[in-house]
C-alpha cells in the first residue's frame, strides 16, 4: 500500500484559493486506481507539534506503484496541476510512504 500526501499553501485571497484547490481536487478520486482519497483544511491546534499552517492537504492510497503511476500520469492529474495548483498555490509538498 502506497500512501500519498500532499499540503498546499496559498496566498490571499485564502478562501476563494482554498475552495477552487478542494473543488478541483474531486475529480482526482476517480482516477483508476485510487483509494481512501481525503481532502480538507487544517484543524486549528494548540498543539506545538501540529502544523496548522497549510491551507488544504489531500490524501489518497494506491494498491501499488503501478496504480501510483497511473495516477501520475493520468489527464485529470495533469488538469489538476494546470488549472488548480499552478494558479491557486504557492507551495506545496508531496509526502509518498508505504508499509515497511
Amino acid at each position: 500500500m502506497i500512501t500519498h500526501v500532499v499540503v498546499f499553501w496559498t496566498d490571499k485571497p485564502y478562501a476563494s484559493n482554498r475552495d477552487a484547490l478542494l473543488l478541483g481536487a474531486e475529480k482526482l478520486s476517480t482516477i483508476p486506481g485510487t483509494l481512501n482519497y481525503r481532502s480538507g483544511p487544517p484543524l486549528p491546534s494548540l498543539r506545538g507539534a501540529v502544523d496548522d499552517s497549510f491551507t488544504v492537504a489531500i490524501s489518497m492510497d494506491f494498491a501499488s506503484q503501478a496504480d501510483a503511476d497511473i495516477y501520475q500520469h493520468h489527464p485529470l492529474h495533469k488538469e489538476f496541476i494546470e488549472t488548480c495548483v499552478k494558479p491557486h498555490a504557492r507551495r506545496f509538498i508531496v509526502y509518498d510512504f508505504g508499509q515497511a
